[in-house]
């Protein structure tokens, strides 16, 4: 079975909670048509949804309630997410997202990053509604890494940094969203583990992402943008490690034993925990960002 199959059967363990995220991703979106379904349609796009299925799997293996709170954090997080997809979009000149037209695609740049804001505008209203301020400054500096993330990224196009840098990038972009999810639910269910939780999102996160990048530079993934990141002067792991854009292969296997170093940590982690259904969900999960 292919990561999408093997990802299907993990998800369906929290399904109705993502059906309960989904529909509050676009109950408060409310701007004039014909821009209020687009950004509705793009918002229920078929999504793999990983930060929230992470987060969910996790509460549930360590036995905690979903509580509506937490369901209206994980929504935060997906808009975050979603905001970001669209902003990067306008980046990357890109005409498809999941197989289906951009927003600057199908109206244009101005109106493209105005809808990515107005998305994360809508996201602060739900956690300020929540009256959460711990969450509410974890989210706000998580966004701030997330830009400061991809102004290093733009201002480092075509040089060949440390792995340190690579790490710390990856951190910004990426793996902060997945701590912020978790530990902001721990946070609403009053779970005392929230330290030792959060080391255990950023080994995910940034594992997650290194999968990624190396899938950029292996296969064709039709539902992603089509750009290469080393034409657009991105260099990843692989290239940092060949210490050549031209000439990665020799980084590609060092590449993979770092991913295999994260996920080796974030597995360690879950071992504590008693066995159950959700808990060997997180190891097939795991797995998963391994052998794909």
């Amino acid at each position: 079975m292919s990561f999408n199959e093997k990802y299907k059967n993990i998800k369906q363990l929290v399904q109705p909670e993502l059906d309960i995220i989904e529909k509050k991703l676009v109950s408060k979106i409310d701007i004039r048509e014909p821009l209020n379904s687009y950004v509705k349609d793009f918002l229920l796009l078929p999504s793999k949804r990983i930060r929230s299925v992470f987060s969910l799997l996790y509460l549930k293996m360590v036995v905690e309630k979903i509580t509506p709170e937490v369901l209206e954090v994980l929504a935060a997080v997906e808009l975050v997410h979603n905001a970001s997809l669209i902003h990067d979009d306008v980046i990357d000149k890109s005409d498809l997202r999941r197989n289906h037209k951009t927003l600057s695609k199908e109206f244009d740049n101005k109106l493209a990053v105005i809808s990515g804001d107005y998305i994360l505008s809508v996201a602060m209203e739900i956690l300020t509604n929540l009256d959460k301020m711990e969450i509410i400054k974890r989210f706000s500096k998580t966004i701030k890494q997330m830009c400061i993330g991809e102004i290093n990224q733009n201002f480092d196009r075509f040089k060949i940094g440390t792995i340190e840098d690579y790490i710390e990038k990856t951190q910004n972009k990426t793996a902060f969203l997945f701590e912020t999810a978790l530990v902001s639910a721990l946070i609403l269910t009053q779970n005392s583990n929230q330290t030792s939780a959060s080391r255990f999102a950023l080994d995910v996160g940034i594992a997650f992402q290194i999968r990624d990048d190396l899938i950029n530079l292996t296969s064709i993934d039709n539902s992603k943008p089509t750009n290469n990141d080393i034409t657009d002067g991105i260099y990843n792991a692989p290239v940092i490690y060949s210490g050549n854009a031209k000439d990665f292969t020799s980084g590609i296997e060092k590449t993979r034993g770092l991913l295999n170093n994260y996920i080796e940590s974030a597995r360690n982690f879950i071992k504590q925990f008693p066995e159950n259904e959700y808990q060997l969900a997180l190891f097939e999960f795991l797995e998963l960002l391994n052998n794909e």
